[in-house]
């Protein structure tokens, strides 16, 4: 019996209502016997990544342009961690390091998975599989920004990571993710 079934879950339709950036559907199903509808927004799996220098103790953030961000008030520039999206079939741990090369200008050094998690399980289907990683100076090979064909203007931030956890209690960074991240190597974790 699968977990569905267990729950007394079955869907009964999936419709798409937008193939925009991203997809958007509406999905009907029963739970006990109740007919429910939601929708899910696919904004497709996604890996991020927190470089660490632990010599001086600084980390490497992006900061770039995020609409919902924007709309909702709250932009529209946010400080992050370093992410992309997981191309289908690649592994996410090549999508960080590659993403890191892009964004950052940067080579990373004992790459490590923190953990995989939704960010907002409620109305989006993304999985992010989140990182931490170590540089140093010499692994900043080139300038960073992103990638001008995708429209990414992004600027790349070192920060002590005591200022950039000060920056995230001070509402600074309100990226959840980026958060996570900060919080793990405060910890000690990394």
């Amino acid at each position: 019996m699968s977990e569905e079934e267990a729950q007394g879950v079955r869907i009964l339709a999936r419709e798409t209502l937008s193939k925009g950036h991203y997809r958007l559907e509406k999905v009907t199903y029963t739970q006990g016997g109740e007919r429910q509808e939601r929708e899910v927004y696919h904004n497709r799996t996604g890996a991020a990544v927190l470089p660490l220098d632990p010599t001086r103790g600084t980390v490497l953030l992006v900061r770039q342009l995020r609409i919902p961000a924007l709309v909702n008030g709250d932009g529209p520039m946010l400080v992050e961690a370093c992410a992309g999206v997981v191309e289908e079939g690649d592994d996410p741990a090549a999508t960080a390091e590659r993403e890191a090369g892009e964004e950052l200008g940067c080579r990373l050094r004992a790459l490590r998975r923190v953990f995989t998690l939704y960010p907002s399980p409620g109305a989006c289907a993304e999985r992010l599989h989140l990182f931490t990683a170590e540089y140093r100076p010499e692994d900043r090979t080139g300038g960073g920004g992103g990638l001008a064909e995708e429209g990414e203007r992004i600027e790349v931030l070192e920060l002590p990571l005591a200022e950039a956890w000060a920056m995230a209690e001070a509402g600074g960074i309100i990226d959840a993710k980026t958060i996570l991240l900060l919080q793990h190597l405060r910890l000690g974790a990394a």
